[in-house]
Parts: C-alpha cells; structure tokens; sequence
C-alpha cells in the first residue's frame, strides 16, 4: 500500500507542515516530543483535520482540502494503536479484539478469525479477562489484534512501547516485528526512542517543530544526519559551533582547532563527533596524523560495559572539549590522566 501526504496544520506554537511517501515499508517519524509525530499519524487516520494539503492511501483520496474530500476514520481503513491501547475496560479481551470486526455478520468465520489471531499473538488465555487483570504487554497484543482483525490498509503505532519496561519492551518489538512482516503493508512507527525506530525502521524521517528535517534509510540518517536536531535525535552527544574551511576540513571555532571530514558542504554550522567513534590512540583505533587530539582526561562514567570518558584539549587544562565511549576493558587498561585520542575523517559529521 503507498501512502502519500501533503499537509499543514496550524497548531498555534508552531506550523505542521509534512511531505513524505511510504509504500510496504516501515517508516519511523523520529523527533522529540511535542515535533507534530502524534499529529501528523491522527491527521492521516481522520481524527484530525489538516488546514490544507492531500493524503492518499493506494490511490484512495482520503483527504484533500481543495476537493472538499474528508473521508471518516471509519471509511480510511487505518489501523491505528495509540501509546495507552484505548482498550474497553468493561470489555473482555475476546470482546475488545471482536470491536474491530462487529460489522461482520458471519458469526462462524468471525469467531474461527478471532480465535485465530489470539492464538498468533499468543492470548487466547486472556479471552475472559479484563485489561485491567493483564499486564502491559499482553495488553498491547490485544490493542494490536483488535486493531488488525479490522484488515487495515496501513498500520500506523504511536509511542507503541512507551509504557513497558526495557525488558518487556524488546520482546514486544519482536513480536510486533513479526506482525508487521507478515501484515506486509506500509506501516508507520511513531518513537522518539532512536534504538527502536534503528533496529525496526527501514527509513526513519526526523521531525523537528512540525516539519521533517531528514528522511532517508536508517543507514544514510546515521550514518549522515546532516542537522544538529537528526544527530541529537540520533545519539550524538559531541556537538561542536563549527565552520567550513574547505572542502575536506572544519574548523571547531571554540577552540580553533582545523580537523579534517570526508566532505564539507556549504552551510556548516557545528560538527558532530559520535562518543563511540573516538578512540584512544594507544588501543590503535585512530591515527595521529589525521584527527589526534592530545588530551587532559577530566572525569569518567562508568556504565555497565562501558565508561564515557570526558576530555578536555591539553591546552586548554580543564575546558571541557569532548566526551569517548571505550569498553571497560579497554580503559581499565589505558587509565590514563593524560593521552592522545582521534576520530577518522568519515566519522566526522558535518551539520547545519
């Protein structure tokens, strides 16, 4: 199913304003929270209403403010799951999942589909209870089996895993994983979790005040995010005020330090230098005659498998420069107060 969307929307502190297509593919709406995500997915299922623009799903007009075309959420065939489940809590699980499927008046082929697809996502036991007596996940399984005996032509999750714990989180996406291949149709993926929309997404749009600021495979977007706002979304957490020299080189003007990229375009206004990407010399993972940087070390974090290692310029003693990730192996050996770290010229990320 491709899905085309041309909108706006006033929404007061800023303006919506979204161009993209999807077609049987998950695409991630990546950004912070209040960026128009939600928004933009209650505009396509019909629950909002754009000011202008058109949505199209496989050729269907949904909406088209010139045409004066507004089809009801009922008639969009969308299948929404909202971040809460929005399921009936004096309903059944059985009950909540037939909701989807009530129009239908084959009682026989209603119930052998509802059995069905309890048994894929695993919760015919749960028929009888109600989703107060479940737990988060199971709940979301019975959201999402509602939402997909209505045969929807897209699928569209908000937030879908917001409410579970990180544990119970990853085995929803595989399970969710596996729904979305064998539903086999476009399905949009609402996260600000840049983890999630990585290991799920095929392409991730990055969102920013209502207007998308990247979009791309999830590969191109990580690897080149291109805004200051796709490689905060992204993870980067060294982000330097820089400017073009040439082509090839970026001066990082706090400090006035000149440090070579792959590829400068015009316009450049910071550098994003991945913590993971910078390595101690020593541990042979950079090489001085390209980005050394000789450097006082003036904190460490320790995580579970990992210390973030915070590093200042040896020039400038104390002045906060940048921030390394090394396995804890590697820095319980190289535990040094003073050392020479570097980033090769790829990994350097050019920004505006």
């Amino acid at each position: 199913m491709a899905l085309k969307v041309d909108i706006k929307k006033d929404l007061g502190g800023f303006k919506l304003d979204v161009c993209f297509e999807a077609a049987n593919e998950t695409l991630a709406l990546l950004g912070a929270s209040g960026s128009g995500k939600s928004m933009t997915l209650k505009m396509i299922a019909g629950i909002e209403k754009p000011d202008s623009g058109v949505i199209e799903l496989d050729g269907v007009t949904l909406f088209d403010s010139e045409k004066k075309i507004n089809l009801t959420p009922q008639q969009r065939r969308v299948g929404m799951m909202f971040q809460n489940y929005a399921l009936f809590e004096n309903m059944t699980v059985s009950r909540n999942i037939m909701m989807g499927i009530r129009n239908r008046r084959d009682k026989a082929a209603v119930r052998e589909e509802l059995d069905a697809i309890m048994d894929c996502l695993n919760i015919t036991e749960l028929a009888d209870r109600h989703p107060s007596r479940i737990s988060g996940g199971q709940q979301q399984r019975v959201a999402l089996a509602r939402i997909l005996v209505s045969h929807p032509n897209i699928l569209m999750l908000d937030e879908p895993f917001s409410a579970l714990d990180s544990h119970l989180r990853f085995q929803m996406e595989q399970v969710v994983e596996e729904t979305i291949e064998s539903f086999g149709k476009t399905v949009l993926w609402v996260s600000h979790n840049r983890d999630e929309v990585f290991r799920r997404a095929q392409r991730i749009a990055i969102m920013d005040r209502g207007h998308i600021d990247v979009i791309g495979t999830r590969q191109e977007v990580f690897d080149d995010p291109k805004t200051v706002n796709a490689a905060l979304l992204t993870g980067c957490k060294n982000i330097l005020p820089a400017e073009k020299v040439d082509d090839t080189h970026i001066r990082l003007t706090e400090h006035n330090l000149v440090i070579e990229a792959a590829c400068v375009p015009d316009g450049v206004t910071h550098a994003g230098l991945r913590m993971n990407f910078i390595r101690p010399v020593e541990a042979g993972g950079a090489q001085t005659e390209t980005n050394g940087f000789d450097c006082n070390v003036i904190g460490e974090t320790k995580n579970p498998f990992s210390y973030v290692v915070d590093l200042a310029l040896h020039a400038e003693e104390k002045k906060p420069f940048i921030m390394m990730e090394v396995k804890s192996e590697v820095w319980e050996k190289i535990r040094a107060g003073r050392l020479m770290v570097g980033i090769e010229p790829d990994h350097v990320l050019a920004l505006q």
